[in-house]
């Protein structure tokens, strides 16, 4: 089971998240999400879980729970929709969103 956990500290480590998970059972993985160019946290992770109900038990035991100061939001995880890689809303149509489109203005 693939469980989403938002709204974590910026020093919230994956093993910070792997400890807090395997208080319900076994985690396959734990990975907080990081800017690539930074290195910084972006505030979520995933938590994979190899038993669904060990990891439903940890959805109901950790949402809403403090990690690190901060009231943690976890839940099963949604698979992306098509055609949305960053989840970021695509700005204008055709030129990249310049004003006009971009095309024939000079």
């Amino acid at each position: 089971m693939n469980i989403y956990v938002g709204n974590l500290s910026y020093s919230v480590t994956s093993d910070d998240l792997r400890t807090a998970f395997e208080q319900f059972g076994e985690v396959s993985t734990a990975n907080v999400v990081t800017d690539k160019f930074t290195g910084q946290s972006k505030g979520f992770g995933f938590v994979e879980m190899s038993n669904k109900a060990q990891g439903e038990a940890a959805i109901k035991g950790l949402d809403g729970a403090d990690l690190k100061g901060r009231s943690v939001r976890v839940n099963e995880a949604r698979p992306r929709t098509e055609g949305s890689s960053s989840g970021a809303p695509r700005r204008g149509g055709p030129g990249g969103g310049a004003p006009g489109g971009g095309r024939g203005r000079f």
